[in-house]
């Protein structure tokens, strides 16, 4: 007979496996972020986005005025250091795997709004997170059997 102690580690340690897995599954392969930022006036932002090849980019940048340099890798898309005004709307596809990295500097009187879809690849950090998750989940239910078998002293 299962004590109540251990029926709750089992349930406890089966939700807790089972958030790990999900997050597992969900963080394999490429990421799409709906971009909506504003950058202050004087204001830098820089974006780094590691993405597999072939992937799709969407930017569009609104304002006064801003500087603009993006770099892609192997033989994608290339922007020196240029100025622009008013708007600007990129789309550019991976051509290798890669980090591209697009920095933005506001050098207008108004603030910038940039509005954009972009898709990434999955941080590896998010697959040691989720196996952790599932690990204490697993050493919950040991914990929890250990009830099963004996009554620790003191509980």
């Amino acid at each position: 007979m299962l004590s109540k102690r251990t029926i709750i580690g089992l349930v406890v340690g089966s939700i807790i496996i089972g958030i790990g897995g999900y997050s597992l599954i969900t963080h394999i392969g490429t990421i799409t972020i709906n971009e909506n930022y504003i950058v202050d006036v004087g204001d830098s932002t820089v974006y780094t986005i590691p993405a597999p090849d072939g992937t799709p980019q969407m930017m569009k940048i609104i304002g006064d005025s801003f500087d603009l340099e993006m770099t892609s890798p192997v033989d994608g898309l290339q922007i020196p250091k240029t100025s622009y005004k008013k708007e600007l709307a990129i789309d550019w596809i991976h051509l290798a795997d890669g980090e591209t990295r697009i920095k933005i500097q506001n050098t207008g009187n108004t603030e910038l709004e940039i509005t954009g879809t972009l898709i990434r690849s999955s941080d590896p950090i998010w697959f040691t997170f989720d196996l952790m998750v599932i690990i204490s989940g697993m050493v919950i239910i040991g914990f929890s059997m250990g009830f099963t078998l004996r009554k620790p002293k003191g509980f």
